[in-house]
């Protein structure tokens, strides 16, 4: 498990519906989540979400399972672990205030997720909340 700071990189929250994305699906979470496995930028994550993330595969998507297992490998390795100190109750969903405090733990730059409640939040104590094709674009201009 890796607790590293990454200081010189860009911190982001994979929310878990962007995990779930990656591992089945490709595009543009896949890129975003490869960019943190591959440590161009930092992914942080808390062991809610982790759990969060092997709970849903393993109740929705079996057949990912085994794809899960690397991926879990490969997020303990590079991904920063933090434990939130604050809980937060900013959006309906209590999954998604999980995703905001591991964020704000994290002191990210960035949240990447595909929920529609907290893109409408857009910015949230200074970490932007964007969709994987517009981290993307961000990263690359």
């Amino acid at each position: 498990m890796n607790s590293g700071t990454g200081e010189n990189h860009v911190r982001v929250v994979l929310d878990t519906n962007i995990l779930i994305s990656a591992i089945g699906f490709g595009g543009a979470p896949r890129a975003a989540l490869l960019l943190a496995i591959q440590e161009k930028i930092k992914g942080v994550i808390s062991p809610v979400l982790l759990i969060e993330l092997i709970e849903v595969i393993n109740k929705k998507f079996p057949k990912l399972i085994p794809d899960l297992l690397g991926i879990e490998a490969s997020i303990n390795e590079s991904f920063l672990i933090v434990q939130p100190k604050k809980s937060l109750n900013i959006v309906r969903d209590i999954d998604d205030n999980k995703v905001l405090e591991a964020a704000v733990e994290g002191r990210c730059d960035f949240i990447i997720t595909g929920d529609q409640d907290l893109l409408e939040l857009g910015m949230f104590k200074g970490i932007k909340i964007v969709t994987p094709v517009q981290f993307l674009e961000e990263v690359e201009s």
